[in-house]
Protein backbone atom coordinates (compact mmCIF):
# COMPACT_ATOMS: atom_id res chain seq x y z
CA UNK A 1 0.00 0.00 0.00
CA UNK A 2 2.59 2.43 -1.16
CA UNK A 3 1.73 6.20 -1.53
CA UNK A 4 -0.69 6.34 1.41
CA UNK A 5 0.13 8.61 4.44
CA UNK A 6 -0.23 7.12 7.84
CA UNK A 7 -2.68 8.91 10.11
CA UNK A 8 -1.07 9.96 13.37
CA UNK A 9 -3.14 9.00 16.33
CA UNK A 10 -2.43 11.01 19.50
CA UNK A 11 -1.99 8.90 22.52
CA UNK A 12 -4.02 9.77 25.57
CA UNK A 13 -2.14 11.25 28.60
CA UNK A 14 -1.15 8.84 31.22
CA UNK A 15 -2.26 9.51 34.79
CA UNK A 16 1.30 10.50 35.69
CA UNK A 17 1.49 13.04 32.84
CA UNK A 18 -1.90 14.47 33.71
CA UNK A 19 -0.80 14.93 37.33
CA UNK A 20 2.40 16.72 36.29
CA UNK A 21 0.41 18.98 33.94
CA UNK A 22 -2.07 19.98 36.63
CA UNK A 23 0.74 20.65 39.10
CA UNK A 24 2.41 22.96 36.58
CA UNK A 25 -0.80 24.94 35.99
CA UNK A 26 -1.33 25.34 39.70
CA UNK A 27 2.26 26.50 40.14
CA UNK A 28 1.98 29.02 37.27
CA UNK A 29 -1.25 30.36 38.69
CA UNK A 30 0.33 30.76 42.11
CA UNK A 31 3.35 32.56 40.63
CA UNK A 32 1.07 34.84 38.64
CA UNK A 33 -1.07 35.52 41.70
CA UNK A 34 2.04 36.23 43.79
CA UNK A 35 3.27 38.87 41.34
CA UNK A 36 -0.14 40.53 41.14
CA UNK A 37 -0.40 40.53 44.91
CA UNK A 38 3.11 41.96 45.27
CA UNK A 39 2.39 44.70 42.73
CA UNK A 40 -0.89 45.55 44.48
CA UNK A 41 0.83 45.82 47.85
CA UNK A 42 3.48 48.14 46.40
CA UNK A 43 0.80 50.31 44.81
CA UNK A 44 -1.18 50.48 48.07
CA UNK A 45 1.98 51.33 50.04
CA UNK A 46 2.89 54.04 47.52
CA UNK A 47 -0.59 55.52 47.70
CA UNK A 48 -0.51 55.51 51.50
CA UNK A 49 2.86 57.26 51.52
CA UNK A 50 1.67 59.78 48.99
CA UNK A 51 -1.44 60.47 51.05
CA UNK A 52 0.60 60.90 54.24
CA UNK A 53 3.03 63.25 52.49
CA UNK A 54 0.09 65.23 51.09
CA UNK A 55 -1.40 65.56 54.58
CA UNK A 56 1.95 66.68 56.05
CA UNK A 57 2.44 69.19 53.23
CA UNK A 58 -1.09 70.49 53.72
CA UNK A 59 -0.53 70.94 57.46
CA UNK A 60 2.76 72.78 56.87
CA UNK A 61 1.15 75.10 54.30
CA UNK A 62 -1.79 75.75 56.64
CA UNK A 63 0.58 76.63 59.49
CA UNK A 64 2.55 78.99 57.24
CA UNK A 65 -0.67 80.68 56.12
CA UNK A 66 -1.80 81.09 59.74
CA UNK A 67 1.57 82.56 60.72
CA UNK A 68 1.42 84.92 57.74
CA UNK A 69 -2.10 86.07 58.64
CA UNK A 70 -1.15 86.61 62.28
CA UNK A 71 1.94 88.54 61.18
CA UNK A 72 -0.15 90.68 58.84
CA UNK A 73 -2.72 91.38 61.55
CA UNK A 74 -0.01 92.40 64.02
CA UNK A 75 1.68 94.59 61.43
CA UNK A 76 -1.26 96.05 59.54
CA UNK A 77 -3.66 96.62 62.41
CA UNK A 78 -1.47 98.36 64.94
CA UNK A 79 -2.46 101.86 66.08
CA UNK A 80 0.67 103.15 64.32
CA UNK A 81 2.78 101.56 61.59
CA UNK A 82 6.07 102.94 60.29
CA UNK A 83 7.40 101.63 56.98
CA UNK A 84 9.99 102.36 54.28
CA UNK A 85 8.86 101.70 50.72
CA UNK A 86 10.86 99.49 48.34
CA UNK A 87 12.67 102.22 46.34
CA UNK A 88 13.77 103.87 49.59
CA UNK A 89 15.00 100.53 50.94
CA UNK A 90 17.04 100.08 47.77
CA UNK A 91 18.59 103.51 48.36
CA UNK A 92 19.63 102.42 51.85
CA UNK A 93 17.00 104.04 54.10
CA UNK A 94 16.40 102.16 57.36
CA UNK A 95 14.38 102.79 60.53
CA UNK A 96 14.91 101.68 64.10
CA UNK A 97 13.78 102.21 67.67
CA UNK A 98 17.48 102.26 68.58
CA UNK A 99 19.39 105.53 67.97
CA UNK A 100 22.57 103.48 67.49
CA UNK A 101 20.85 101.26 64.90
CA UNK A 102 22.09 98.00 66.41
CA UNK A 103 18.88 96.56 64.99
CA UNK A 104 17.08 98.12 62.05
CA UNK A 105 14.74 97.30 59.20
CA UNK A 106 12.04 98.61 56.90
CA UNK A 107 8.99 98.26 59.17
CA UNK A 108 8.07 99.11 62.76
CA UNK A 109 4.81 98.90 64.70
CA UNK A 110 3.83 100.74 67.86
CA UNK A 111 2.00 99.03 70.68
CA UNK A 112 -1.76 99.57 70.88
CA UNK A 113 -3.62 101.40 73.60
CA UNK A 114 -6.99 99.97 74.60
CA UNK A 115 -9.93 101.32 76.62
CA UNK A 116 -8.96 104.93 76.08
CA UNK A 117 -10.93 107.97 77.07
CA UNK A 118 -10.55 111.55 75.91
CA UNK A 119 -7.83 113.77 77.36
CA UNK A 120 -6.44 117.16 76.42
CA UNK A 121 -3.03 118.37 75.30
CA UNK A 122 -2.16 119.98 78.64
CA UNK A 123 -2.43 116.56 80.33
CA UNK A 124 0.38 115.08 78.26
CA UNK A 125 3.90 114.71 79.71
CA UNK A 126 6.36 117.35 78.60
CA UNK A 127 9.17 114.87 77.91
CA UNK A 128 7.40 112.70 75.31
CA UNK A 129 10.17 113.28 72.77
CA UNK A 130 13.06 112.67 75.15
CA UNK A 131 11.93 110.15 77.77
CA UNK A 132 12.13 106.82 75.92
CA UNK A 133 12.59 105.13 72.56
CA UNK A 134 10.09 102.83 70.91
CA UNK A 135 6.61 102.57 72.44
CA UNK A 136 6.08 104.61 75.61
CA UNK A 137 2.30 104.93 75.65
CA UNK A 138 0.36 106.56 78.44
CA UNK A 139 -3.00 105.48 79.80
CA UNK A 140 -4.94 107.32 77.10
CA UNK A 141 -2.47 108.11 74.35
CA UNK A 142 -0.05 106.48 71.91
CA UNK A 143 3.56 107.67 72.02
CA UNK A 144 6.22 106.21 69.77
CA UNK A 145 9.82 107.34 69.18
CA UNK A 146 11.98 106.03 66.34
CA UNK A 147 14.84 107.00 64.05
CA UNK A 148 15.42 107.14 60.29
CA UNK A 149 18.92 106.79 58.81
CA UNK A 150 20.52 107.08 55.41
CA UNK A 151 22.44 103.83 55.41
CA UNK A 152 23.12 103.96 51.68
CA UNK A 153 25.99 105.33 49.62
CA UNK A 154 24.54 108.55 48.24
CA UNK A 155 22.87 111.68 49.54
CA UNK A 156 19.11 111.72 48.97
CA UNK A 157 15.84 113.61 49.47
CA UNK A 158 12.91 111.89 51.15
CA UNK A 159 9.26 112.41 52.11
CA UNK A 160 7.58 111.00 55.20
CA UNK A 161 3.79 110.85 54.87
CA UNK A 162 1.52 110.15 57.84
CA UNK A 163 -1.99 109.00 56.94
CA UNK A 164 -5.08 107.42 58.44
CA UNK A 165 -5.64 103.82 57.30
CA UNK A 166 -8.54 102.80 59.53
CA UNK A 167 -11.35 104.53 61.39
CA UNK A 168 -14.34 103.36 63.43
CA UNK A 169 -17.23 105.49 64.65
CA UNK A 170 -15.72 108.68 63.17
CA UNK A 171 -13.12 108.85 65.93
CA UNK A 172 -10.83 110.77 63.55
CA UNK A 173 -13.11 113.80 63.91
CA UNK A 174 -11.71 114.39 67.41
CA UNK A 175 -8.22 112.88 67.11
CA UNK A 176 -5.04 114.87 67.54
CA UNK A 177 -1.65 113.79 66.19
CA UNK A 178 1.52 115.48 67.40
CA UNK A 179 4.67 114.88 65.35
CA UNK A 180 8.14 115.69 66.65
CA UNK A 181 10.92 115.85 64.07
CA UNK A 182 14.39 116.40 65.48
CA UNK A 183 12.88 118.07 68.54
CA UNK A 184 10.44 120.37 66.71
CA UNK A 185 6.74 119.55 67.17
CA UNK A 186 3.48 120.28 65.39
CA UNK A 187 -0.08 119.20 66.23
CA UNK A 188 -2.54 118.13 63.53
CA UNK A 189 -6.28 117.59 63.55
CA UNK A 190 -9.13 117.12 61.13
CA UNK A 191 -10.83 120.24 59.81
CA UNK A 192 -13.81 121.64 61.66
CA UNK A 193 -16.90 119.47 61.16
CA UNK A 194 -18.98 122.59 60.40
CA UNK A 195 -16.49 124.01 57.90
CA UNK A 196 -14.04 121.64 56.20
CA UNK A 197 -11.88 124.56 55.09
CA UNK A 198 -11.20 125.74 58.62
CA UNK A 199 -8.80 124.13 61.10
CA UNK A 200 -9.61 123.60 64.75
CA UNK A 201 -8.17 126.34 66.94
CA UNK A 202 -5.54 124.16 68.64
CA UNK A 203 -3.89 122.52 65.62
CA UNK A 204 -2.98 122.54 61.96
CA UNK A 205 -5.47 121.00 59.55
CA UNK A 206 -4.96 117.56 57.96
CA UNK A 207 -3.67 117.86 54.39
CA UNK A 208 -6.63 115.81 53.13
CA UNK A 209 -9.44 113.79 54.66
CA UNK A 210 -7.05 110.87 55.27
CA UNK A 211 -3.57 112.38 54.90
CA UNK A 212 -2.46 113.91 58.19
CA UNK A 213 0.82 115.49 57.16
CA UNK A 214 3.93 115.21 55.00
CA UNK A 215 7.44 116.25 55.89
CA UNK A 216 10.30 116.56 53.41
CA UNK A 217 14.00 116.22 54.11
CA UNK A 218 16.45 117.38 51.45
CA UNK A 219 20.15 116.56 51.16
CA UNK A 220 19.87 113.70 53.65
CA UNK A 221 23.53 112.79 53.90
CA UNK A 222 25.00 109.30 54.19
CA UNK A 223 24.98 108.32 57.85
CA UNK A 224 22.62 111.14 58.82
CA UNK A 225 19.82 110.34 61.31
CA UNK A 226 16.43 112.01 61.82
CA UNK A 227 14.50 111.47 65.04
CA UNK A 228 10.69 111.24 65.15
CA UNK A 229 8.16 110.98 67.96
CA UNK A 230 4.47 110.53 67.17
CA UNK A 231 1.77 111.07 69.79
CA UNK A 232 -1.93 110.30 69.21
CA UNK A 233 -4.90 111.02 71.48
CA UNK A 234 -8.60 111.93 71.46
CA UNK A 235 -8.92 115.62 72.25
CA UNK A 236 -11.61 116.22 74.87
CA UNK A 237 -11.99 119.89 73.92
CA UNK A 238 -12.87 119.09 70.31
CA UNK A 239 -16.55 119.82 69.54
CA UNK A 240 -16.78 116.38 67.90
CA UNK A 241 -15.63 114.56 71.03
CA UNK A 242 -19.11 113.20 71.76
CA UNK A 243 -20.61 109.92 72.92
CA UNK A 244 -21.06 108.76 69.31
CA UNK A 245 -17.32 108.13 68.96
CA UNK A 246 -17.07 106.09 72.15
CA UNK A 247 -15.29 102.73 71.53
CA UNK A 248 -14.07 104.00 68.16
CA UNK A 249 -10.49 103.84 66.95
CA UNK A 250 -8.03 105.49 64.59
CA UNK A 251 -5.17 103.60 62.91
CA UNK A 252 -2.32 105.37 61.19
CA UNK A 253 0.71 104.67 59.04
CA UNK A 254 3.82 106.69 58.27
CA UNK A 255 5.60 105.84 55.02
CA UNK A 256 9.07 106.95 54.01
CA UNK A 257 9.81 107.35 50.31
CA UNK A 258 12.75 108.72 48.36
CA UNK A 259 12.23 111.60 45.98
CA UNK A 260 13.35 110.98 42.42
CA UNK A 261 16.42 112.84 41.22
CA UNK A 262 15.26 115.30 38.58
CA UNK A 263 18.69 115.09 36.92
CA UNK A 264 18.60 111.30 36.74
CA UNK A 265 18.08 110.34 33.04
CA UNK A 266 16.34 107.12 34.08
CA UNK A 267 13.54 109.20 35.58
CA UNK A 268 12.29 109.95 32.07
CA UNK A 269 13.34 106.69 30.49
CA UNK A 270 16.42 108.10 28.77
CA UNK A 271 19.00 105.51 27.88
CA UNK A 272 16.59 102.58 27.80
CA UNK A 273 16.62 102.38 24.01
CA UNK A 274 20.06 103.78 23.24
Amino acid sequence: MFGKKKIKIEQPMTPEELSRYNDKKIADAQIEHYHVTADSEEIITYKKRKKILSIILGVVIAMLIILFIVSMLLTQWGDLIISVDSPAVQKGMVISEDPEFKTCGASLSAEQVTDVTNITYSWLPEDLDTSENGSHNGENYVAYTFYCKNNGQTELDYDACLEIIGVAKSADEAVRVMVYKNGESEIYGKASYNDRKVAESDCKMFETDKKIMTTTTKNFKVGQIDKYTIVIWIEGNDPECIDDIRNGHVRTRMTFSVREDENDPKRFGEGFFS
